[in-house]
Formats: C-alpha cells, sequence, structure tokens
C-alpha cells in the first residue's frame, strides 16, 4: 500500500470514527439507546457463571490504566532496545498517553452515571466513553500497527490481528459483564480510540515520509 492511499485510509477511518462517537453521544444525549443498552446487558449477563465471571474480571484487569501502562512500558523497552526505533517509542507513548487524557476530559465533559442493575464490581467515576474500551483500542491497535512491519509472514501477521481483536472485544465486553458499563459507553471508546489512533498515524506517517524524503535529497546532494 503507497503513502499516498494510507493517509486517505487513515484519514476515511478517523472521520468515520469522529462521526460515529458525535452519534452515539446524540444518541446517549436523547436517551434513544436505552432500549439497545438493555437488550445487549441483558444477553452477556444471562450468560452469568463463576467461570465466566473470574474469565471476565481477568479482562477487566488487564485492561485497566495501570495494566495498560505496565504493557505499554514493556512494549516500549522492546520497541527501544531490540528493534531500536526510537520514532515507533514516541508514536506508542503519544498514544496511550493521549488516549487517557483523552476519555477522562470526554468523561467529565458528558457526566454519564454508570449503570445501577446488576453489578458484579464497585467502581467509581462517570461511564461514557469506557476507559477500558478506549485504552485497549488504542494499546492494542498501536502494537499492531508498529509491530505489523515487523513480522514477515502473512500467518505471523493474522495471528497478531486475531490477538488484538480478541484482546480489545474481550476487555470491552468485561465490562458489560461486570455491570459498571453500558454497551454504548464500550461502543464510543471504541469509536473515539480509532480517531485518535488513526489520527496519529497519519502524522507519524507524514512524518516519516518527510523525513525520507530530506535524507534521500541530502544523499543526492553528497
Amino acid at each position: 500500500m503507497n503513502l499516498k492511499l494510507q493517509l486517505t485510509t487513515a484519514f476515511i477511518i478517523s472521520l468515520l470514527s469522529l462521526i460515529g462517537f458525535s452519534l452515539m453521544a446524540i444518541l446517549i444525549s436523547k436517551q434513544r439507546i436505552i432500549s439497545f443498552d438493555s437488550t445487549v446487558i441483558a444477553f452477556i449477563q444471562g450468560l452469568e457463571s463463576p467461570a465466566l465471571t473470574a474469565i471476565m474480571k481477568f479482562f477487566t484487569f488487564i485492561g485497566s490504566t495501570s495494566s495498560v501502562a505496565i504493557l505499554a512500558m514493556i512494549a516500549l523497552f522492546f520497541l527501544y532496545v531490540v528493534l531500536k526505533h526510537r520514532s515507533e517509542l514516541i508514536l506508542l507513548l503519544t498514544a496511550v498517553l493521549g488516549s487517557n487524557l483523552l476519555f477522562i476530559t470526554l468523561k467529565l465533559f458528558f457526566q454519564r452515571a454508570r449503570p445501577d442493575l446488576h453489578r458484579l464490581i464497585e467502581v467509581s467515576g462517570y461511564s461514557f466513553p469506557s476507559g477500558h474500551a478506549t485504552n485497549a483500542c488504542t494499546l492494542y491497535g498501536t502494537l499492531s500497527f508498529l509491530l505489523w512491519r515487523h513480522i514477515p509472514t502473512r500467518w505471523g501477521r493474522t495471528i497478531l490481528i486475531i490477538i488484538s481483536i480478541v484482546m480489545i472485544l474481550a476487555i470491552g465486553i468485561s465490562r458489560i459483564y461486570l455491570g459498571v458499563h453500558y454497551p454504548s459507553d464500550i461502543i464510543g471508546g471504541y469509536f473515539i480510540s480509532t480517531f485518535w489512533l488513526t489520527t496519529l498515524i497519519w502524522f507519524y506517517q507524514r512524518y516519516k515520509e518527510k523525513r525520507y524524503m530530506r535524507q534521500h535529497v541530502n544523499g543526492n546532494n553528497e
């Protein structure tokens, strides 16, 4: 995929994600998504069992801010020491930190109360958008983008994408299962994270291209 197509794709996905988040916010503010939320919650929580609860608590722990910070630090160490790609390190750091700042700001803006139907854990704070969903999508989305180019085989790339999708979905679903988020909170988190990530990727790809062109021009002039 050439650079122009990559930039165009990133821009389109970013725009669609922003529109999706905006529509979700409007539906929530006008309370026109209650039926959807109730139906999905009833289905997911209807699967409750001791074993599944333990699994969901594990995924919600993996998606917590502290766990994401640890995983991000491990990834940063790998990128810096093993791959020695400092620009990729900056991209990952910016993505994770910006993601946290973004969802915290949005939570304070919308101030949506958490569901109070059938909670299996207790948490505080506002509900929309889900911080777990936002962080999961940002972290695993960024890692997939960065690691993709370093995996030479198709099956290796396929496994990377499958693991990322499973982690993102499992963390989001765990929040609904445990009764601390509405499905619309999770979807909103995915939308805003995708917007943030694709916007960063657009700037990152532009930076890499300009850097390559400068080096190429300087090399020809020597």
